[in-house]
């Protein structure tokens, strides 16, 4: 497929001062999950020490970095993910995303980096969802995903903080990220996280992802979604899918793994319990057993990727369990309100939603 050969009538951005074109070419039936070129993205540096500065708008483009850079040695980087969503009368908005700057300050603190102010954070976000308003999809195609990323980007040859840092966002149409209901293999041999508030689980370092790919290429290869990792201490209690959180419903209570340092804060599953609870149900963060899980009505997965998927089925060595899908099922119920809210098809009485256009 070809998304770069678009036509329309160009217009003036008044907040971002760049040329932007009004989409109206993009098959966007023909979307995915994937890596999609787009016009712009947001640069911003620090030196170590100080504050950072106002950033600016540049072609989208490969960027140079030195080898000594300690992102690239040493891992010294966390990223975020949110979206702008084409609402029911055409405005462009963000959700919730000063979550998302106030959790990348905690992985930029854990990581010894200087992080944005919330409003930097939500500026930059906002002026490189602008700039490539084109590319954010009409209501119901899609969204358009935003990767802030920041980084160590200074050289260091010692195992010690980045002398420079740089705050890069960038953007990307997208649609499901799953294909219908997912299919986990429950991974024993593997763990994605160390138990307790010692590891770095709960935030969004970049060192958390690549350590999964042995199981989930191992899982798909056998026909699988995805995997459900064990914690590390006991291998007993269900953590997390590979990139999102999981949630149990038995009856009228809902579960879900406590953020006890392992597990991500993720900010739709902060979302989604809020609104079980407005709907009565009983929503409990605490440790669940894999037995626990296996004896559940429903299970589904949560995040700004997946937003709420349900599981069709859990297999745990020669285990198979299968469970509640469909639209009759919570997860899409919840689903539903959650989109509702995102698109402005449904009242935002909680203000989540930031429109930027």
């Amino acid at each position: 497929m070809t998304l770069h050969s678009v036509s329309g009538n160009c217009e003036r951005n008044s907040e971002s001062g760049v040329d932007v074109e009004n989409c109206t070419d993009i098959n966007w039936d023909e979307l995915g999950f994937n890596p999609v070129p787009t016009d712009f993205m947001y640069v911003m540096k620090c030196a170590k020490g100080d504050n950072f500065a106002e950033g600016s708008l540049v072609p989208f483009g490969n960027i140079e970095i030195n080898p000594f850079a300690t992102i690239l040695n040493y891992g010294q980087g966390i990223f975020e993910g949110l979206k702008a969503y084409r609402t029911e009368d055409g405005h462009i908005v963000l959700f919730r995303p000063e979550q998302n700057a106030q959790r990348m300050k905690i992985g930029a603190d854990r990581f010894c980096m200087p992080s944005p102010s919330i409003d930097q954070f939500i500026n930059a976000v906002k002026q490189t969802a602008l700039a490539n308003k084109r590319w954010v999809p009409p209501l119901g195609k899609g969204s358009l995903y935003i990767r802030p990323l920041l980084m160590g980007t200074g050289a260091s040859l010692s195992v010690v903080p980045a002398p420079e840092y740089t705050l890069l966002v960038y953007c990307c149409p997208v649609t499901n990220y799953h294909k219908g209901a997912l299919n986990l293999k429950v991974e024993s041999k593997f763990y994605r996280a160390i138990s307790g508030t010692g590891g770095t689980g709960g935030i969004k370092s970049v060192t958390n992802y690549a350590p999964v790919y042995a199981a989930t290429t191992a899982a798909r290869a056998d026909g699988f979604s995805d995997v459900l990792f064990l914690d590390s201490s006991t291998g007993k209690n269900i953590e997390e899918v590979s990139a999102c959180n999981v949630f149990v419903v038995k009856g009228n209570s809902i579960c879900t793994p406590e953020t006890n340092g392992a597990i991500l804060p993720g900010i739709t599953r902060k979302s989604i319990i809020e609104i079980a609870l407005d709907l009565g149900y009983q929503v409990m963060e605490r440790a669940i057993s894999l037995e626990e899980m296996l004896d559940a009505d429903e299970v589904f997965c949560t995040g700004t990727a997946v937003v709420v998927n349900s599981v069709s089925s859990v297999t745990f060595t020669e285990t198979r369990v299968e469970y509640k899908t469909g639209a009759e099922s919570l997860s899409q119920k919840l689903r539903k309100i959650l989109v509702g809210i995102q698109t402005g098809s449904m009242e935002d009485s909680r203000g989540w939603t930031v429109r930027i256009d």
